[in-house]
């Protein structure tokens, strides 16, 4: 694979009609003509080889500033397959065991009660039944939550903390989690999966365990090593603020309708505009398509890229397996709320979600089949079964917005003739 987003291969050559793959920048482009989204960026490879990269729109609609190969997003969530990794890393130099307590580095967590019944003011409680183990935060089983679900009273608990799309001015990774210590678990750890802020639980985990923040890790262990030049958290001092994307939210039409447009959602954007206090391992990162390329790609090769190793293939395998008991579903194991997937017919593993049913999921798509996206509706995922690496990029909150990942596999899918 070259470097950059240069497409490096025929479509043809690895499988892909690109007549049929040219549906896919018409879909996506129909959104940008149609005023629901301000533009957008897509890769396609396949058997290590890029094969497509389709753009359009505009990254920032106000000033007329085009989408281009190296515009930098914000991933939001797709920072958590990254801080899974690392956490994984950790574990393979036996700094962790995945069973461990996570008390044994964060002993805020110990005295952490279980939400029982109650309102936000005055929640009844009750002890642990068995301490948050490392794995509970990689599978999002520890009982932790977020607070713009608004589907729960502890959800309210972490915003009267200031814990919605952000969090308090000033506090770093290890006050935040002094202060989801202080709430309550939603549930018992281990009972239920709850999507909620255990990976940002687990990058703080993993400055403990290493000894280094979380960008130091980062930067010395998984960028640098597969040339990931242009990933951090928030912008750097020597980056041009005019190449990350504008953020936008949708505006909603009539209740219960399709959104009828986006306005730009400044405030919120402007957190990246330079390196965060408190570094989010669950949703901090902005980068390039061409960097996230390399590190799905690594994914999809068993834990090396362009002669960077990072996992073992055993544990990358191992990471990408259902872990939710008796191998059920998320729609059975999980809460019904906002997540950055599918519910029906997806399993979940240690930092990503995966097709366990292509028929319960609802559409064409392989079994193993595994992926995460961001809240800005940016999206990837890897075809084990095709060989095949996907990944999205636009700047539209939130994600349930439009049905892009529906899209990317039926369109993808279409396109393989071999």
């Amino acid at each position: 694979m070259a470097s950059g987003l240069t497409q490096d291969t025929d479509p043809a050559e690895v499988g892909l009609d690109p007549a049929r793959l040219a549906r896919l920048d018409r879909r996506l482009a129909r959104w940008v003509d149609d005023g629901q989204l301000p533009g957008f960026l897509v890769t396609v490879s396949r058997r290590g080889r890029l094969a497509h990269v389709g753009r359009a729109g505009s990254r920032n609609v106000e000033e007329g500033l085009p989408v281009e190969e190296d515009t930098r997003w914000r991933i939001f969530s797709m920072t958590k397959p990254v801080t899974s990794v690392a956490a994984m890393m950790l574990y393979e130099e036996g700094l962790l065991e995945l069973t461990d307590p996570i008390t044994k580095w964060l002993p805020e967590f110990a005295d952490t009660r279980v939400y029982v019944a109650g309102s936000a003011q005055k929640p009844v409680t009750q002890p642990q039944m068995q301490p948050i183990r490392v794995a509970h935060l990689l599978t999002h089983t520890s009982g932790l939550t977020y607070g713009f679900h608004h589907a729960h009273p502890v959800d309210a608990v972490y915003r009267a903390m200031g814990h919605e799309w952000g969090t308090p001015p000033g506090a770093d990774s290890a006050e935040v989690c002094r202060q989801w210590a202080s709430a309550p678990l939603v549930f018992q750890p281990g009972t239920e999966w709850n999507y909620g802020v255990s990976t940002d639980v687990l990058g703080r985990l993993v400055e403990v365990v290493s000894g280094q923040p979380l960008d130091v890790f980062f930067e010395e262990r998984i960028f640098r090593p597969l040339g990931m030049t242009d990933t951090s958290f928030g912008l750097r001092e020597d980056d041009d603020v005019a190449s990350l994307a504008r953020l936008y939210a949708a505006v909603p039409g009539q209740p219960g309708g399709a959104a009828t447009g986006f306005a730009p959602l400044d405030t919120m954007g402007a957190a990246a505009h330079s390196t965060p206090t408190f570094l989010s391992g669950g949703g901090g990162l902005v980068g390039t398509a061409a960097d996230y390329v390399r590190f799905a790609e690594m994914l999809r090769r068993g834990g090396s890229f362009d002669g960077g190793r990072l996992l073992g293939p055993r544990t990358l395998a191992h990471m990408v397996r259902n872990h939710l008991p008796g191998g059920a579903d998320l729609e059975t194991f999980g809460r019904p709320l906002f997540a950055e997937t599918p519910l029906r017919g997806v399993g979940f593993g240690l930092g990503f979600s995966m097709v366990i049913d292509p028929v319960r999921y609802g559409g064409v798509a392989s079994v193993g089949d595994y992926s995460w996206g961001g809240a800005a509706s940016t999206a990837f995922y890897v075809d084990p079964v095709e060989d095949v690496v996907v990944t999205f990029f636009t700047q539209l909150l939130p994600s349930s917005t439009l049905p892009i990942r529906a899209h990317l596999r039926a369109l993808v899918n279409q396109a393989i003739v071999a």
